[in-house]
C-alpha cells in the first residue's frame, strides 16, 4: 500500500493547467552587513482550482515567497508567472487575506467590503450586488451594517476574505489567516474557508503554521526547510471532500500528520 505521500491528488489537480509557476525563484536582501539570502531556488508549479499550503519554520520565507507572488516583493532571480504572464509588479488578479483582518473601524462591514471596488474604479451597482452574495455565501448576511468591534474575529475574517473575492480574482493568496484566534474559533473558520473555497473554486495559496490545518484544507502541502528556505517535501492529500472535522481523527489524517512532522528537528529546524 502506498503512504500517503505517494498518493494521488485528490480529483485532477494534476493534470490541469498551472495558475502560478514559480521557476528557481530566490530573493536575496540587501542589509548593512552584506547580503541575506531568504530563498534558495524553488521551483512549483500550482494548478487553476488547486488548494496549496505552505508550512515551515518561522522565518524560513513563507510570507517572502507569497509576496514575491503577489508582486509586493521583486524576485532576486529565477521568475514567477501567472497564467503565462511574468510578475513584474503588485498584481490585480489575486486577493490577499493577512493575520490581520484589517478591517476600517469607521466603516461597517459593507463598506469594509466595498472599499475595494472603490480602490479599484470598480462600478459600485455590481460591487453591491456581488458584496451581497459573498456575504451570503460566508455567512455574514444580516451584518451588512455591523461594524468590526460588534464582531467576532472569526467573522472579521470571513468579512475579509469577502473583501479580497470582491473583484473575483483566480487567485487567493492568504498568510496565517487565522493565526491570531483561539484554537475552536480557528477549526470553526476551517470549515468556512474549505466551504467557500468548493463554492468560489478559486485557486488558494495558504501560509500556515499549522500542520492539521494544512492537511484538512489543502489537496498539496509544501514543507520548507529553514532559512534560506527551499522546498524540502511535498506531499499530496488524498482526503473525500467535503471534510468534516471527524477526519481529523482518521488513521490517514493522523498518518499524514506524522511523515509531515518528521521534518520538523528540535529547535524549530527541518530535515535536510
Amino acid at each position: 500500500m502506498n503512504s500517503p505521500a505517494q498518493l494521488r491528488v485528490v480529483g485532477d489537480t494534476a493534470t490541469r493547467l498551472p495558475l502560478i509557476r514559480c521557476d528557481a525563484v530566490t530573493k536575496i536582501y540587501s542589509t548593512k552587513d552584506g547580503p541575506v539570502e531568504s530563498l534558495k531556488p524553488l521551483s512549483f508549479e500550482i494548478a487553476q482550482g488547486e488548494f496549496v499550503s505552505i508550512v515551515g519554520p518561522s522565518g524560513c520565507g513563507k510570507s517572502t515567497l507569497l509576496k514575491l507572488i503577489a508582486g509586493l516583493l521583486p524576485v532576486s532571480g529565477g521568475q514567477i508567472t501567472i497564467r503565462e504572464q511574468a510578475v513584474k509588479g503588485p498584481q490585480t488578479q489575486v486577493g490577499i487575506v493577512f493575520q490581520s483582518a484589517v478591517l476600517l473601524a469607521w466603516r461597517n462591514v459593507q463598506d469594509n467590503i466595498l472599499l475595494q471596488a472603490q480602490m479599484r474604479d470598480l462600478p459600485m451597482e455590481p460591487a453591491r450586488k456581488r458584496t451581497a452574495e459573498l456575504m451570503k455565501m460566508a455567512g455574514l448576511a444580516g451584518f451588512e451594517r455591523k461594524y468590526p468591534w460588534q464582531l467576532s474575529g472569526g467573522m472579521q475574517q470571513r468579512a475579509a476574505i469577502c473583501r479580497a473575492l470582491l473583484h473575483d480574482p483566480p487567485l487567493l493568496l492568504m498568510d496565517e489567516p487565522f493565526g491570531a484566534l483561539d484554537a475552536m474559533t480557528r477549526e470553526k473558520m476551517n470549515l468556512e474557508l474549505q466551504r467557500i473555497w468548493l463554492e468560489a473554486r478559486k485557486t488558494v495559496l495558504l501560509i500556515t503554521h499549522s500542520i492539521p490545518e494544512a492537511i484538512f484544507l489543502s489537496d498539496r502541502v509544501l514543507v520548507m526547510s529553514e532559512r534560506p528556505g527551499r522546498i524540502a517535501a511535498e506531499y499530496r492529500i488524498d482526503l473525500p471532500r467535503p471534510r468534516t472535522l471527524e477526519v481529523m481523527a482518521s488513521a490517514a489524517f493522523g498518518e499524514y500528520s506524522r511523515q509531515i512532522r518528521a521534518h520538523f528537528f528540535s529547535q524549530g529546524s527541518l530535515d535536510h
